[in-house]
């Protein structure tokens, strides 16, 4: 098993989380720039290795300009498909190069607000297309657990950082599992927000279906949390019931139903079923009450939204020009958002069709929760695989189905637009963690977050720099 990747030691960051950081910024004990500092010494440590990184400004970190930020002085840094005013936004994508953006974008600016300073762009596969932050004619992002396996995606540059311990929280968003696979890859928390429950960006604004939830990746629920809190106090939506301060566990059972089989059909592996067995078995020792379920949707759906995200690829190439600018070239796309690109266009007359059951969809979803307030699932249906698996060079046909399978249980949430949280929960075989799911009711962030403290509390996952362990399967 190949040696993990980590950047943890004794300087200024230690193994602190956000909250804990911006507390000593408060009281006086670090400086922001000092620990700017010790992200970038701990960035040049491991990025060769980790290739996260695809746009730095350590040169010039941008420091927030007011000090009342939740977060004032915790390095971090932002996903490669928001703008960040000074930084180019390429998308993952080597098809066209980037101008620096003119403005932060509107949800970069409600991310900015809890004053955490930025280093820079992290990677992601283009156009945020693939489950795993793999390229066509470059070194892929590797997982810190492992480096010869998958670090998940689109997040994937966020993730491999956060879990190295270059920043203890980092950017992400979200579009069919984009913060919740890579956060289970990496033995991290991620929680999908519900759909309006913060500000857009410039593009999301335009789907059909608006798919795209922003949100953070972080090594501790208490971090979800507060940044939740801290979001909320720059911009609230008034049609939502808000979050509020979440502090820990809840003291009530709940009804959670228990769902081993994806919305593919798919059987998720052993590994992968023994993890969400043993995350429920833990749940009903706390009194809450499991039930087994079946997949409530019709079979049809995960064609429907495969169908949709290849829509979404196409019309990333056809429009190429219009939103990137005259330097971006089509052929230079990789081969996944092409075969993408073809798979729609051999179905494009089923499109409108699949909108609009998708669309509906969350009557569906929503009748599930008059009977259960969590779901709980597996992230993905396969423990996490090597990297290669999943490239975008694999014959696209192939790959497709590769993906169709993978990523069987996460769209859901983005086509309802409900809430769901990514908790890490074992450490597999293969030295790379394995995570868990729980949905709720479209708006109830809170009880995911609740839910989220107990079962970090009862079952912390093996430090990444404390040395190989057995693994917990």
């Amino acid at each position: 098993m190949a040696d993990r990747i980590h950047a943890f030691s004794d300087d200024v960051l230690a193994d602190h989380d956000a909250v804990a950081l911006a507390a000593m910024v408060r009281s006086g004990a670090v400086s922001p720039k000092e620990l700017a500092r010790a992200a970038i010494d701990r960035a040049a440590l491991v990025e060769p290795q980790l290739n996260a990184i695809a746009y730095s400004s350590v040169e010039r970190p941008r420091y927030a300009s007011e000090r009342t930020g939740a977060w004032y002085g915790v390095p971090t840094f932002v996903k490669d498909n928001a703008d960040v005013a000074g930084m180019p936004t390429n998308q993952g994508s080597a098809a066209f190069v980037a101008r620096p953006a003119a403005r932060d974008d509107a949800y970069t600016a409600q991310f900015l607000s809890t004053g955490v300073t930025v280093l820079g762009k992290s990677r992601m596969p283009e156009f945020g297309l693939s489950p795993t932050t793999e390229f066509q004619a470059a070194e892929p992002t590797r997982n810190p657990w492992n480096p010869e396996y998958s670090i998940g995606g689109s997040s994937g540059g966020s993730a491999a950082m956060v879990a190295a311990g270059v920043v203890p929280v980092a950017h992400g968003n979200d579009g069919g599992g984009s913060l919740r696979i890579p956060a289970a890859c990496a033995g991290l928390v991620a929680l999908k927000p519900s759909r309006y429950r913060h500000l857009d960006n410039a593009l999301d604004k335009h789907l059909p279906i608006k798919l795209i939830s922003e949100g953070v990746l972080t090594r501790t629920v208490r971090d979800t949390a507060a940044y939740t809190a801290a979001a909320e106090r720059y911009w609230r939506n008034p049609d939502l019931v808000p979050i509020g301060e979440v502090h820990g566990p809840a003291h009530r059972s709940l009804r959670i139903g228990l769902l081993t089989i994806a919305g593919t059909g798919a059987e998720p592996d052993a590994e992968t079923r023994g993890t969400v067995e043993f995350a429920a078995k833990l749940l009903e020792r706390f009194g809450h009450h499991i039930e087994p379920m079946a997949v409530p949707f019709p079979p049809h759906l995960a064609d429907d939204f495969l169908l949709y995200w290849a829509f979404l690829a196409d019309m990333s190439a056809i429009g190429g020009k219009i939103l990137h600018g005259r330097s971006f070239d089509r052929h230079a796309l990789d081969d996944l958002t092409r075969g993408l690109g073809r798979y729609h266009r051999q179905r494009i007359l089923r499109t409108p069709a699949a909108l609009h059951r998708l669309r509906r969809a969350y009557r569906i979803y929503a009748e599930v929760f008059t009977r259960y307030e969590l779901v709980l699932s597996p992230v993905v249906t396969h423990v996490v695989p090597p990297l290669g698996y999943l490239d975008p060079k694999v014959p696209s046909e192939e790959l497709i189905e590769r993906l169709r399978i993978y990523v069987g249980y996460t769209p859901i949430g983005n086509v309802t637009g409900a809430p769901a949280l990514s908790m890490p929960m074992r450490v597999g075989s293969s030295g790379v963690p394995i995570g868990v799911m729980c949905s709720a009711a479209y708006g109830d962030e809170r009880t995911l977050l609740e839910i989220g403290y107990l079962l970090e509390a009862e079952n912390p996952l093996p430090r990444i720099d404390a040395g190989p362990t057995t693994p917990q399967v």
